[in-house]
Formats: C-alpha cells, structure tokens, sequence
C-alpha cells in the first residue's frame, strides 16, 4: 500500500479500538487513523490499498499452447525470447483501472496478449475466456468447428483507437494437429499491438472490435473520440429493453398506482399488475429478462458472491462430508473445515486453486498435488448470473386516496448483470476466493451431523467494480 506498512483490515482494526475508547464514530475513527497513516481520509487509504494490489497481483500467464504443436515446433530459443517475468507494476495498474472501466460501462469483454512466435507467425491460441466470451455472444462454436484449414470461418473484426476504427478480419479454426486446439489470428495485428500488450476483445453487430488496453487510459477518452463513441454504441445496442421498460415507469409515475392486495408484497404486486405482468411463482426474471424490486431500493454490496458445491460427479471427494473428513480438524467439540482457498498460494490446510485453462475446469488440490474437488467453468458462470440478473430497484412511496393504498413511484436505480467472462480469471488472479465452511457436530440426540453453508465464492468489496458495472439512477418524479 502506497505510503502505508499495513492493510486496510488491520488499520479498521485499530479505528474499532479508538471508537471504543473515545466514544466517536467509526466513520470518524476511521478517517483519524487515516490521518495518523499520511493520508487525508479513509477513503484515500482505500484506494492507496487497491492500487497496491493491482500492482503486486501477478499477471495472467502466456497462452502458449499452439508453440507445442507439430505444425509450429517451436524451439527452446523461441520460448526463451516470450515473456517469463510478470509485468513491470505502473502497466498493471493501468490495466486493472482500463478492465475497471469497461465493467463499470457494462461491456462484455475478454483478454489476451499476442506473444512474440504469435506475432512472427500469425497465430494467437483461442483461450477458454476468449471462447467462453465467443459462445456467450452466439458469435462462434468452436467445439462445433470441425478441424483443417477447409473449415476455417472468417468474420469481421476492428482496431478502435481514440483516433481511428480500422476494419479487418478475424480468421478462427482449429488446426489438422493434436487436439485441434482453438485459434484465432487478426490479419495486420502487429500494427496494432507488440508482444506482451494486453488486448480486450468486445463483440458488437457479430464482429470483433479489439482494444489495447497496454497503452490507453480509457477513463481519459473523450466521447467524441473513436472509443468513446464505440462504447455509447454498444451501451445502446444493450439497453433497449431496459429504456422500454423505463419508459414504461415514467409513465405509470405520473400518477399513483392503487394496491390491488392487503399485504408486504403489495408494491410489488401493484407495479407487476399495472405492467401486466402475470403473478406467479416463478423464478424467472419479471420483464424480459428483468428483475424488478421494489420498496426503498438500495444496491447489496455484499462480499459474498454465491453458493456453489462442487459438481462431485467429477471431483475426487464425491461429497462435502469428505473433504471435511480428510481436511478437517477438531475445534472444541465441532470438526470443521473452515478456510479460504485462493489461486494464488496453499492455505492453512494445503489447499489452493488451480485453472484448468484447456478444460474450462476450476480444481482445488492440495499441496501435495492430490486433487480435492472440480468446478466447470460454466457451472460458476452460471450461477453468478442466476444469483446476480440484471435488476430494476424501484421506490415509491405510499399515499392514501379514498382510504385506498396507492404507491406513487419515484425513483429506479438499475443494476446490471456481471461480466460473466470475468469471473474465472478474477478466481485465476486470486481477486475471487471461496470459503469452506464445513462441520460436524454432535446433536443433543447424541448422533452426528454434517452441516455446509457453503462453499461461498467471494469477493472484496473495493473488488466489486471489476466484474460489476455500475448502478444507474433514475428520478421518476422531480
């Protein structure tokens, strides 16, 4: 942390004690303690503590899977001349703050970087986020393409820098060797990037625009610009049902909506009915893909992302009860497993996660190499968006006309969905980690009984803007 010798966590620790023994506000505490570290408020300690660890977090590895293959046969003196070091630290956190931006805009996007072979032969590996992003967006299968350069498919693709959009073509196939690993290769992509250079891929109208986020700081574009205007674009093209639905809001706020039911559902059940919006149980989302809250909205800004078990068809440990029963350690009278498991080192108990990048399958092992329990990707991608749909947060407030409930609406604030295709590398780069809370207890019955509340996928909440974009807010009423 910049200018400062310990966390964030350590210094609330210490403004807790001082709230205790002078009797102020945590918020005041806090920025006390702030100021006793050189900086002018707890605000800023935060953000002195995320740039820090945007700068020490290890960047993403090469993909170089094609360097293996026949058709290349790279040498040693090949893979000597690619990147073995991480990323020199200012460049980091210039691409955390670019990656920030494109969440907080709400574009879809994927990563990779063209390696110094890659560039001298016209090849890029197709990675799992890059094919995760490709099918999410209906834009390619590549499971479904067949191998040889016969069944190679070309479509449209996009250099955008703030003073140009140049077109070109992306050409993806998969070769007649190995497994016939997926690749992909933008004609003249040595123009618009060196080797190393970290490139963001977001799809539009079926093509491909690519974007160097190596050497731009987006949140210095113009609207105006190339980028700029791109992103309003894309904004638009994504929000038709949303401005609907908005519309549709402001003009049930001009005058009030009368409750149809006696009971704590009844805003909700008076906006459903006045949207014609049929009542029912189910769980999907409420107006084309939709949610819609009401009440005093306010966005959760919690830490804990989901709930996920791994799928024990696959996994080693077939069951939580066995991880717990070879990880696990007495605690009182309760066995427990109670750890956090990340990417980026063994926990106490020797346990950490590892991305199987060809196979799309999050593995936690343990230190001794013995695998423990199997996530596919898709699975957690999955179940971040169910848990997390893009919502409407509506607030009204309750009037009485001819002694009938009414709720006039005021207000939205509109949330989106996560940046799906970011959620595994954050789990690589160790930003997401997952808490085991596994134990065993003995019941007053005098049998045992094996308890799960998780696993719980989470994320730190100065964290959030990296797979959220942000909130918008609209008045219904002046």
């Amino acid at each position: 942390m910049s200018d400062l010798k310990k966390s964030a966590s350590s210094l609330r620790k210490e403004a807790t004690k001082l709230k205790k023994r002078t009797g102020i506000s945590q918020h005041e505490a806090l920025d006390v303690i702030a100021k006793k570290y050189q900086q002018p408020n707890w605000k800023a300690v935060l953000k002195a503590e995320a740039e820090s660890l945007a700068k020490t977090r290890p960047a993403k590895k090469q993909s170089r899977n094609f360097m293996d293959d026949d058709d290349v046969a790279a040498t040693d003196s090949d893979h000597q001349l690619e990147r073995n070091e991480d990323l020199p630290s200012d460049l980091k956190f210039n691409i955390a703050k670019n990656q920030a931006y494109f969440v907080s805009k709400g574009l879809e996007f994927s990563m990779f970087e063209p390696t110094i072979t890659g560039l001298n032969k016209s090849i890029l590996d197709a990675t799992i986020p890059v094919r995760t992003h490709f099918d999410a967006a209906d834009f390619h299968c590549f499971s479904q393409q067949k191998q040889g350069p016969e069944h190679k498919v070309v479509k449209r693709a996009f250099f955008v820098t703030p003073e140009s959009t140049t077109e070109t073509t992306v050409r993806l196939y998969r070769p007649i060797t190995k497994h016939g690993d997926p690749r992909m290769w933008f004609p003249k992509l040595g123009g618009f990037a060196n080797a190393t250079e970290q490139i963001a891929i977001v799809i539009l109208n079926d093509s491909l625009y690519l974007f160097n986020f190596s050497r731009i700081n987006f949140a210095q574009i113009s609207n105006d610009d190339h980028i700029g205007s791109f992103i309003n674009e894309y904004q638009r093209s994504q929000s038709s049902i949303a401005e609907e639905l908005l519309a549709k809001l402001r003009d049930l706020s001009k005058s009030p909506i009368p409750s149809t039911v006696d009971a704590d559902t009844a805003i909700g059940r008076a906006i459903e009915t006045a949207l014609g919006i049929e009542i029912n149980s189910s769980k999907q989302p409420d107006y084309k893909g939709i949610e819609i809250k009401s009440g005093r909205a306010k966005r959760k800004n919690r830490s804990n992302l989901f709930a996920q078990v791994a799928d024990w068809t696959i996994s080693p440990l077939s069951s939580s009860e066995a991880i717990l029963d070879k990880y696990g350690y007495q605690r009182g009278e309760d066995f427990k497993l109670y750890c956090t498991t990340s990417a980026l080192k063994p926990n106490s108990q020797g346990l950490q996660f590892f991305y199987n990048v060809h196979n799309d399958l999050l593995i936690e092992k343990h230190k001794d190499g013995e695998a423990v329990a199997i996530w596919p990707g898709k699975l957690l991608r999955d179940r971040l968006l169910e848990k997390h749909a893009e919502t409407f947060w509506i607030s009204a407030k309750s009037v009485f006309i001819n002694s009938v409930e009414h709720f006039q609406l005021t207000s939205v604030i509109h949330t989106k969905k996560p940046i799906q295709t970011q959620l595994l590398p954050l789990i690589e780069s160790g930003v997401i980690t997952m808490d085991h809370l596994i134990k065993r207890k003995v019941t007053s019955a005098g049998k045992t009984q094996v308890s799960e509340k998780g696993p719980l996928f989470k994320i730190n909440k100065r964290d959030l803007n990296l797979l959220f974009p942000a909130p918008i807010t609209y008045k219904l009423i002046d």
